[in-house]
């Protein structure tokens, strides 16, 4: 796996080399505007709005990424004990790249840093699971990943989130997200960031049963190096995510399907909140029947999948969940939460894009974008994952 990113602050990680999803630079407000402000996907999204009727309390999202450093102040009592399965010093409250307590920060920051500098996640009442994986011995040991995800899968996490992924499929990789499935939990994964060049597929989120996520900019358009292909069910906002991460300003600007990955992630937080009873075969198929689906009309494409998260929607009118134990994806089998085999039919190809409706700032908010966020961008071109 090739780098694609550095830290937040400016450092180069190893653990760049596998959780290469995401273009990072430190972002330092004008004195006019506050972080908040230049998180334009919150207003896109009208978090506003749904944060009247679910901040995703009760929810526990696992983030097996670098770490989650939980004495972010925008993080701070959001983080929980979690488990290290990286092979280096710390605990998974330790994250000595940035990348997973930006995923963190972006699912469930808090803005406790303050009304300037605070920034906030999708869903705040959320809590967050650290599970550590990466380093510099992480490509050769599959073992890792495999035992973060049965660990993850016995927890009493909802969501699994996977901001991460590599060529080529794995055995054990596999046996542990058929494990995960089958003790309900819900699983996004980052489709990757080489549409524009290779565009190889990329597990675990070609893995059948997950949530494969795409990246969409502020104009509800599919990034040009978002990756593409049948194993892409959703979309969501991934480019110029402004969120807390560790570093000397404490906040980032980034680019990539991870940052999308934890948008879906924080999207289903919020429903499952209100919704605490369903399954995740519900959740899904609610994303999936709410989503800004692509403007030719389409049911899917290999683009953004059925379209662009909308929890608002979802919260306002989910409509029939469905029937519990049959998952909405399509593969050639799916296993549900009650570990039923389920046959479908393969889903179409094409490459139409989205219905940018589900924008609610559009233009405007790509214009503040560009004029709040000053610092350069410290590694400008994406080197695939």
């Amino acid at each position: 796996m090739r780098s694609a990113r550095t830290g937040c602050s400016g450092r180069t990680a190893t653990a760049a080399a596998v959780f290469g999803m995401l273009i990072a630079a430190s972002v330092s407000p004008a004195s006019a505007d506050t972080i908040r402000s230049r998180q334009w996907h919150l207003d896109a999204m009208h978090a506003e709005e749904m944060w009247e009727t679910s901040k995703g309390t009760g929810i526990t999202v696992a983030v097996i990424d670098t770490g989650v450093d939980a004495n972010l102040p925008d993080l701070q009592g959001q983080v929980l004990e979690g488990e290290n399965f990286s092979g280096n010093e710390g605990t998974a409250r330790t994250d000595t790249d940035g990348h997973g307590t930006h995923m963190a920060a972006l699912i469930a920051g808090t803005g406790k840093r303050g009304s300037e500098f605070g920034a906030y996640g999708l869903a705040p009442g959320a809590k967050i699971l650290p599970v550590r994986v990466g380093g510099s011995n992480f490509r050769d040991d599959s073992l890792a990943m495999a035992k973060a995800l049965r660990y993850a899968a016995d927890s009493d996490a909802r969501i699994i989130n996977i901001s991460r992924g590599s060529p080529g499929r794995n055995a054990e990789e596999e046996e542990a997200i058929t494990y995960a499935l089958s003790k309900g939990k819900l699983i996004f994964v980052a489709v990757g960031n080489t549409g524009d060049k290779s565009n190889a597929v990329e597990y675990p989120a070609a893995f059948p049963g997950v949530l494969g996520v795409a990246a969409v900019d502020q104009n509800g358009t599919a990034a040009s190096w978002s990756q593409h292909g049948p194993q892409v069910a959703l979309a969501a906002p991934g480019v110029g995510m402004v969120a807390a991460c560790p570093g000397d300003s404490g906040v980032c600007r980034g680019d990539g399907t991870s940052a999308a990955t934890a948008i879906a992630s924080a999207s289903a937080a919020l429903i499952w909140s209100v919704h605490p009873t369903w399954t995740a075969n519900q959740i899904t198929r609610v994303l999936i029947n709410t989503a800004g689906g692509p403007e030719n009309g389409k049911k899917r494409t290999d683009l953004i999948g059925y379209g662009a998260v909308r929890p608002r929607i979802a919260l306002k009118d989910p409509g029939d969940p469905g029937p519990a134990d049959v998952s909405p994806l399509p593969g050639p089998e799916s296993k549900s939460a009650a570990g039923k085999v389920q046959k479908q039919a393969a889903a179409p190809k094409d490459d139409d894009g989205l219905n940018a409706t589900w924008i609610a700032v559009g233009i405007g908010a790509a214009a503040l974008l560009g004029a709040a966020i000053t610092t350069p961008i410290l590694i400008a071109r994406r080197r695939g994952i």
